[in-house]
């Protein structure tokens, strides 16, 4: 029992974008070792089913799709590029929405194939979806809405604008070629749009990870003055917050984020984690 305690503390202490990386690994080893040790398919309990009704069966399939990979390269590339987007994405957000536009963005590819697959069940036939790619390209697509122009260099070679670099990666992971693994790309299709989206009204200055949007608005309270005067300064502190981080990003697109100093850096990191 202690061995258990001990792996979720550490597994606790990881942050989230570890934590992602560690349940693929994880469930791509439950699948290809343990399955192929008891000779269990293991990929029917956690694959998503597409076309007629199997999925009604297996509904949880629509969360365990985005941790699964068949293949060794399957997984290594998909976290690969998950690792590098989600660095981006921490640095300029914080960790706190990863999770939440990870999920997102791996539940409408899935929704969409879903859709699809029961509206034309000839042209899917009885397939299955697997793979973190719907989920991972959401990630890149946020920040290609959000911050366009933050400089990234591939390989420490090239350089280039974050909306090329997920353009270029839409494209040949996307694009060319639908006819092969096409409930795969039409998945990919399904999370851009969902990262597209809440990058978009994310710069409109619109969060919709925050539940608070949908509740209904209370009337504030007239109390006395020296509350009034906090809210204000609490309003001022978060204006001035902004501000820097609208600052620190047109320094990051013109100039790269090597251009900001030490001090900066710091700020950067800790105006994200507030977000």
């Amino acid at each position: 029992m202690k061995f258990f305690s001990d792996l979720k503390r550490n597994f606790e202490q990881q942050g989230i974008l570890t934590q992602i990386i560690i349940i693929n690994v994880a469930v791509f080893l439950t699948v290809n070792v343990v399955g192929n040790l008891s000779h269990l398919d293991l990929l029917q309990y956690t694959a998503l089913p597409i076309g007629g009704d199997a999925f009604i069966w297996k509904f949880w399939t629509l969360f365990t799709y985005m941790f699964t990979h068949a293949g060794l390269m399957h997984l290594f590339w998909n976290m690969f590029l998950f690792y590098f987007m989600a660095q981006v994405f921490f640095t300029i957000m914080g960790q706190k929405k990863l999770l939440y536009v990870y999920m997102m963005s791996g539940l409408c590819g899935g929704a969409l194939v879903l859709i699809l697959g029961i509206i034309f069940p000839e042209s899917f036939g009885h397939s299955i979806l697997l793979g973190a790619s719907a989920a991972v390209l959401g990630v890149g697509a946020v920040m290609a809405i959000y911050s366009p122009n933050y400089r990234v260099y591939l390989f420490g070679a090239f350089e280039l604008s974050y909306k090329y670099f997920f353009l270029i990666t839409f494209v040949l992971s996307t694009v060319i070629d639908l006819t092969q693994n096409t409930g795969g790309k039409i998945s990919h299709m399904g999370g851009t749009v969902f990262g597209l989206v809440y990058g978009y009204f994310l710069k409109k200055g619109t969060d919709l990870f925050d539940v608070s949007l949908f509740r209904a608005r209370k009337k504030p309270l007239k109390v006395a003055s020296y509350n009034r005067n906090y809210q204000a300064s609490s309003s001022g502190n978060k204006k001035n917050d902004d501000e820097l981080m609208n600052t620190l990003l047109d320094k990051i697109s013109k100039s790269g984020y090597d251009s900001l100093t030490k001090t900066e850096k710091e700020q950067l990191f800790k105006l994200s984690q507030k977000k």
